[in-house]
């Protein structure tokens, strides 16, 4: 098995939706703010290659939103997800298996592109199944008013109507279940319903693809809840289980949307689990 890095972009968002009730004097120690209160963010992703399988998991903001829409997002960086695929000898169409934790356009949109004649949408992984699971799948094409503009359908119908979308299965009891693709699955619901963290086991070690569970390293502490999160009070508890579980087991967890911290580790201290180490990507996949 390899491990790649594929980073899809850099944007900044507001530090304090970011934070939620979080003061600024506090977050702003670990994740500084521009004269606009924006901190910066990433999109990376992680390409699991295993046999004759190329996993993708998430894609990003991709590139069919109109410029007045990126413009909300104060796009940084020369990052693209195809370049990032190049840069390792990947192709788009090499792509067997593409696995959304959700469906939030940051997470899903460089699923979907413009056809040629630029009239409609079609899958940017022809090659490729789309993973999500039933739950979150009604809960994204039927959204509630507050996540509304988070679920752009052009992001994530196309990949229903061209007939490549699965659904993994879910748990009944346990939040952790080893899913089709090979690896495990929290389930947590703080953030969206049934948002997805996939845990690969990897030459000895367990990585964790945080997504929204954890954005930043800056996030650590159990308050510091995104204002984002739909359920901020299952959020802080889902937080507090799974990173005791990461301090217990050495867990190595792989933040999608830090900007300046790629994968770290975390310990139990007096305060609580906290900041162990921090590894760049290719201290641990190589």
């Amino acid at each position: 098995m390899n491990l790649y890095p594929i980073n899809s972009g850099n944007l900044k968002l507001d530090g304090g939706a970011m934070f939620g009730v979080v003061p600024k004097s506090i977050w702003n120690q670990t994740n500084p703010a521009d004269s606009n209160n924006m901190i910066d963010i990433a999109t990376r992703c992680l390409l699991i290659e295993n046999e004759n399988k190329l996993v993708l998991i998430d894609t990003g903001m991709g590139n069919k939103q109109s410029e007045k829409f990126f413009g909300y997002y104060y796009l940084w960086g020369d990052d693209t997800l195809e370049k990032s695929l190049k840069q390792y000898g990947f192709h788009p169409n090499d792509i067997t298996d593409v696995f959304m934790t959700h469906l939030h356009f940051d997470h899903c949109g460089g699923s979907v592109q413009w056809n040629n004649t630029k009239t409609g949408y079609e899958p940017a992984f022809k090659n490729a199944h789309f993973w999500s699971n039933q739950d979150h799948w009604n809960w994204a094409t039927q959204p509630n008013k507050r996540e509304k503009a988070s679920f752009l359908k052009e992001n994530i119908l196309p990949m229903q109507e061209s007939g490549q979308l699965k659904f993994t299965s879910i748990p009944k009891e346990d939040t952790l279940f080893n899913c089709e693709l090979g690896f495990d699955i929290f389930y947590a619901n703080g953030h969206t319903d049934k948002q997805m963290i996939p845990m690969i086991q990897y030459k000895g070690k367990t990585i964790c693809f945080m997504a929204d569970l954890l954005p930043t390293a800056g996030h650590l502490p159990l308050p510091f809840v995104m204002g984002y999160d739909t359920r901020p009070l299952l959020t802080l508890d889902e937080k507090e289980v799974f990173l005791n579980r990461a301090a217990d087991n050495e867990y190595y967890l792989f933040l999608e949307h830090d900007a300046h911290n790629e994968i770290i580790t975390v310990k139990h201290t007096e305060k609580g689990v906290r900041l162990k180490d921090i590894y760049t990507t290719s201290e641990i996949f190589n």
